[in-house]
């Protein structure tokens, strides 16, 4: 049997598999956008709204009130923060590589699951192209299979295979446009939270490099 009948044997099954595909895809999209919006949401600024306080303690040197401040803190500079304060009293360097260390995994623990929007996006409109194909492929099989070539019906059920197919890459457009605008601007409040939390975790370098190591929990 030749290889393209094979494949044949496989368009035979139709598009409706590819829909409920995108169907699937677009529901786990959309649970991924409602959970991130809400942790992106209850993140944003607390950076920014610790700076003033944890600036007045560490410009005092004291690290235990600073520790304080930042204990019950869950943003990604505070968390970072709160580690290169275990080990001020090692200097300056410790607490750079801490943060140099620390970083990354913060980011990812931001970019969580972003990566699933982008693949969604990016290629939704191929799986429902497929569907299409898939479809268009299976109304001229069951055509040539009825013997109506050439007459009205043949035309009829022509176009009703190609509306039919063509649904899958629109449902595919469907679940795509979503998913990358989601992608994009969740992208831009990643990159504003790391820059939140580099100005609190530079400045508490910063301080404490000023110092000299003589930063000592009162």
């Amino acid at each position: 049997m030749k290889l393209s009948e094979k494949f044949l044997e496989l368009s035979a099954v139709g598009s409706e598999w590819i829909l409920w595909i995108l169907v699937g895809l677009s529901v786990v999209s959309v649970a991924v956008m409602i959970e991130r919006l809400i942790f992106y949401s209850g993140v944003q600024g607390r950076d920014t709204a610790l700076v003033r306080a944890l600036h007045a303690a560490l410009a005092d040197r004291d690290i235990a009130k600073a520790q304080e401040v930042l204990r019950a803190a869950t943003s990604p500079g505070a968390r970072i923060a709160a580690q290169m304060l275990e080990t001020s009293q090692r200097g300056a360097a410790s607490m750079s590589a801490i943060m140099a260390a620390l970083r990354p995994g913060e980011k990812l623990r931001l970019e969580r699951n972003l990566n699933f929007l982008g693949t969604v996006g990016s290629n939704s409109p191929f799986i429902g192209l497929l569907g299409t194909v898939l479809g268009i492929i299976e109304t001229f099989r069951a055509i040539e299979r009825s013997g109506v070539m050439g007459s009205a019906e043949y035309s009829n059920a022509v176009m009703a295979g190609i509306y039919e197919a063509l649904v899958a890459t629109a449902v595919g457009l469907l679940v795509a446009i979503p998913a990358v605008i989601a992608f994009n601007f969740f992208q831009r409040r990643v990159k504003a939270l790391l820059g939140e939390a580099d100005a609190l975790t530079n400045m508490v370098l910063s301080l404490s490099s000023n110092q000299d190591g003589a930063t000592r929990p009162h």
